[in-house]
């Protein structure tokens, strides 16, 4: 299993949004809200200056990403 980077919300959304989710809305200011067109899933993504690792990597796999797949698309 890979190793999770440490990184902001904002930074997970860019990532998200790379992998084909849309930014729906900021809830209340602290939640970055995504949907992707086709899944019954949407994403809560807190607005912190650093994701706890657990929620990161339940956030992955909720999306259907793999980490390696997401770390790749972190990269510009």
């Amino acid at each position: 299993m890979s190793r999770l980077p440490r990184i902001s919300g904002e930074t997970a959304v860019k990532a998200f949004v790379r992998a084909g989710w849309n930014l729906d809305r900021l809830s209340h200011r602290n939640h970055f809200v995504l949907s992707k067109s086709g899944s019954p899933e949407s994403l809560s993504v807190p607005n912190h200056k650093e994701l706890d690792s657990g929620l990161l990597r339940s956030l992955i796999r909720k999306s259907g990403l793999t980490v390696e797949k997401f770390v790749r698309l972190m990269k510009p």
